[in-house]
């Protein structure tokens, strides 16, 4: 059972929901194969066959429906969660979801989970790294994190696309090439500096990217943590905690950096993911083939392809 947890669906309905409520860059979404179609749908099931995969767990971000306008972020959230729902019931082989929630709405993101969970069975929630420019530690979502706690589910976590806030990023056409992986980064670094892992234990975090240029910092950030990051409720170094959370495997076919995420957090903690429609074609095959071709042990290769996205999600899989 091959699951890619790192996979994307936009409908033109959808999209043209969050233009109308003010989104300004649904344009760059349309027209990539990420639609419910016939011919996407049957493109997407031809691809995923090429490459191995058996499941996909959809998400819709980076195109949340995070609004500050409270009715426009409940309706686009319940409306992609009823087309999410829709297309793991007409597909249930091929297709899981993670939930979209209306932050930064504390309260109707605790209603619209419950029923997203409880009613229409989706398999946990997604959230970008920030939310119109709040940090996921803001002590205004912890009952959003208490809740997911006390469920034991997943928190997918995804670029916002907004450069972390720098106009250094945005200004420069670096948004997704650079942006993403040092939103993925902060995001992270910002959950470890709060204690958050450690405080919820039974949220099931994933980060996106190899958790950004994460790898890269760790023994850095152990190194100041004495100085700089410790607290009286941030009690491990920030590698411990980092260790908490798992980390899809894009990489962009790019085996060095497969190999510092395994060296720095651990084989057990990356889960397979192919960031489609962004990696499409030979793309999103490479993206299956270079953990096989990476030169990782053939261990440590099979639990990243196999075994940990079905243990994340709690599935069995088939002897």
């Amino acid at each position: 059972m091959r699951i890619d947890v790192h996979a994307h669906v936009w409908t033109e309905e959808y999209l043209d929901l969050l233009k109308g409520y003010g989104k300004t860059d649904t344009a760059f979404h349309r027209g990539m194969g990420a639609g419910l179609g016939e011919q996407e749908i049957e493109a997407r099931f031809a691809l995923m066959d090429s490459a191995g995969v058996t499941r996909q767990v959809l998400s819709a971000a980076p195109q949340s429906p995070h609004f500050a306008d409270a009715r426009h972020a409940l309706h686009a959230a319940r409306f992609v969660n009823d087309q999410y729902a829709e297309t793991v019931t007409h597909w249930p082989e091929r297709f899981q979801a993670f939930a979209s929630l209306p932050f930064p709405h504390t309260d109707l993101v605790l209603e619209e989970l419950a029923r997203a969970l409880d009613e229409l069975g989706l398999h946990g929630a997604c959230v970008t790294t920030s939310v119109l420019g709040r940090s996921l530690a803001d002590p205004a979502f912890a009952p959003v994190l208490a809740e997911l706690d006390r469920r034991g589910a997943v928190l997918y976590i995804h670029p916002a696309g907004c450069g972390a806030g720098s106009p250094l990023v945005t200004d420069f056409h670096l948004t997704w090439s650079v942006g993403a992986p040092l939103e993925d980064t902060v995001a992270v670094a910002h959950l470890i500096r709060a204690g958050i892992p450690g405080r919820f234990p039974r949220v099931r975090f994933v980060a996106s990217h190899l958790g950004g240029a994460l790898p890269m910092l760790l023994q850095r950030m152990d190194n100041q943590y004495a100085w700089e990051w410790q607290a009286p409720d941030v009690p491990e170094k920030p590698s411990a905690t980092a260790r908490r959370l798992w980390y899809d495997s894009v990489g962009h076919g790019h085996a060095p950096a497969l190999w510092a995420a395994v060296e720095s957090l651990g084989a057990d903690r990356i889960v397979l993911g192919t960031d489609f429609p962004y990696e499409n074609g030979d793309l999103f095959r490479t993206a299956v083939a270079y953990i096989q071709d990476s030169g990782l042990p053939p261990g440590q290769a099979a639990k990243i392809l196999d075994v940990n996205a079905p243990a994340l999600l709690g599935l069995t899989v088939p002897g």
